[in-house]
């Protein structure tokens, strides 16, 4: 699977000479989203060996932060150029990926090669409850905003500040239960991650070498932030060549892009039984959108004076809400099959097919 998608490092110069020979936003944007599906692969894998070095609780920290940094970077720059309506789809977008698309096909796939899979259910538990809290406070600032009359933006930006740091203490309190009072809730297995794509042991008696992969992290952060650029600046005109809302681009396409990898390694640990590791992929990557990027991008947008907050399009909390009650309910016994992996699939093809005909087009600035 990662040779697969290792080959697409080829549209990074494909990408930059599109954008300087000007030969088409839609050829831009196409290729700029193909280029940094292998970034990102590649950003995870030098986050991995980073982390071997410096030991479990620092690289578990560093694995937490790194895990969605395409993501972040990507919305990040669709901030700073005024893009807020695309940034908060980006938001939601992303956590309904993971809980239904990531989550279903590793189910799916996973039950047809074995006929009913296992994990942690009080690890899912703490998991959902979690999850719960995150789209209340989601709600919240919408919930202010639809029920106030003539509420001000500051004032709307104000709460979804407090919101933000909130959420951002409960990421930590999460980090600081998982990787250092519960740990054993959460034990997926040091060997699951030490095994090539055929299920055999890799010896790795020597080290990495930190020094090269904080060099290549470094390199890929850089190549992520200018592919993200490409994309975001073409991104209006090419979605509208394509026949696609930025609604549509944004909480299905660019999450999609972003989580591409993490997609991929989570489905290819649910078909070896190791459906503990896949449901720490989806699930904690909805988490950590939810916790920490999406409060992160609130602080960034208010210190950069964008007006960035937490008032999300209605339809797209109803989808969040959606996404976490199934996805809660098909995880909470700690057992899955074949068939809960295509009830989760057939949610989010209704949800996609919802917001690719739902006529409102966000506001590009």
């Amino acid at each position: 699977m990662n040779k697969i998608i290792y080959t697409l490092l080829v549209f990074i110069p494909i990408s930059i000479a599109s954008s300087l020979l000007s030969w088409g936003e839609a050829t831009t944007f196409i290729t700029a989203a193909l280029a940094i599906v292998p970034l990102a692969a590649l950003m995870g894998l030098a986050t991995e060996e980073i982390a071997v070095v410096v030991g479990p609780n620092l690289g578990g920290l560093l694995n937490a932060t790194f895990g969605n940094a395409t993501e972040l970077i990507i919305a990040f720059v669709a901030l700073r150029g005024g893009l807020i309506e695309v940034v908060k789809a980006t938001i939601t977008g992303s956590i309904i990926s993971n809980l239904l698309l990531v989550l279903g096909f590793s189910m799916l796939l996973g039950g047809l090669r074995f006929k009913e899979q296992e994990f942690q259910p009080t690890a899912a538990r703490l998991n959902a409850s979690t999850m719960n809290l995150a789209v209340i406070a989601l709600l919240v600032p919408t919930a202010v905003e639809y029920t106030s009359s003539g509420i001000e933006e500051s004032t709307l930006q104000n709460l979804s500040v407090a919101v933000a740091v909130i959420l951002i203490a409960v990421y930590g309190l999460t980090l600081l239960f998982s990787m250092k009072t519960h740990t054993y809730l959460y034990d997926v297995g040091v060997a699951d991650l030490e095994e090539n794509d055929q299920g055999e042991a890799i010896e790795s008696h020597e080290k990495p070498n930190i020094t090269l992969w904080i060099i290549v992290l470094l390199a890929v952060t850089l190549l992520v932030a200018l592919e993200s650029e490409f994309l975001v600046d073409t991104l209006e005109v090419a979605t509208s060549s394509l026949g696609l809302t930025s609604l549509f681009t944004g909480v299905i396409l660019i999450p999609i892009i972003g989580n591409a990898a993490e997609h991929a390694t989570a489905v290819t640990v649910a078909m070896k039984n190791k459906m503990d590791l896949s449901v720490a992929v989806s699930v904690g990557s909805s988490l950590q959108i939810a916790l920490f990027v999406a409060p992160v991008l609130v602080i960034a947008g208010w210190l950069m004076g964008q007006p960035m907050d937490l008032d999300f399009n209605p339809f797209e909390l109803v989808a969040v809400i959606v996404a976490v009650w199934v996805a809660n309910s098909v995880s909470s016994d700690g057992k899955s099959n074949w068939l809960e992996g295509g009830l989760l699939l057939a949610t989010y093809l209704v949800l996609g097919l919802a917001f690719f005909f739902h006529p409102v087009v966000v506001g590009l600035g």
